[in-house]
């Protein structure tokens, strides 16, 4: 089922924004990662880095992680690049999830990070690990959505059984009836 083309780029210009938005807020999370590692761990630098990340992850970057992964599953399922077609498309979806997933977990350790750095006795003994984690972990995450953009710009080729199954019947349908398949427009984006 394709969508309408001005729908059509309403989904794609949602999933768009929303994927940019993520991959910059995640940016930004690094940057401040990398301030609140560089700062002694009892500083208001590091304190205010490590608040300001946890805010930003809960309020900004998990909110745009579903809204990409959500918008992502609109734009596949709305268009003939489908969703189980390609396997650019399944692996920009398993990666999504995944990051997805991992950020709910690394927001576990940011959170932890704000609350030791802002109680009064934290001396930041302890901690370096959870520090050195919080900027491998940004930097994996925008090297990820860099990897998702890519596929989305470049889409690889490599059509899944179901995506040829589903090329021959097109072609079927159009070799009889001389005109496209019902529902078949090209919607490529």
């Amino acid at each position: 089922m394709a969508m309408p083309p001005r729908l059509r780029k309403l989904a794609l210009t949602a999933h768009i924004a929303a994927s940019v938005g993520w991959l910059g807020s995640v940016a930004a999370f690094l940057a401040l990662a990398v301030a609140g590692l560089s700062a002694a761990p009892d500083s208001h630098r590091a304190q205010g880095a490590y608040v300001a990340m946890e805010i930003t992850g809960w309020y900004v970057i998990v909110p745009l992680a579903f809204a990409s992964l959500l918008t992502g599953l609109v734009q596949s399922l709305g268009t003939t690049w489908g969703l189980f077609r390609h396997y650019w498309v399944l692996a920009k979806l398993a990666l999504t999830v995944l990051a997805t997933f991992l950020l709910l977990l690394h927001m576990q350790v940011a959170g932890h990070m704000a609350d030791a750095v802002t109680a009064t006795d934290a001396t930041g003994t302890g901690l370096d690990g959870m520090r050195i984690q919080l900027v491998a972990d940004a930097g994996a995450a925008v090297l990820v959505l860099l990897v998702t953009t890519g596929l989305s710009v470049y889409k690889p080729r490599g059509v899944t059984r179901y995506g040829w199954r589903r090329q021959q019947e097109h072609r079927a349908g159009t070799a009889t009836t001389g005109t496209p398949a019902q529902g078949q427009a090209d919607a490529r984006v």
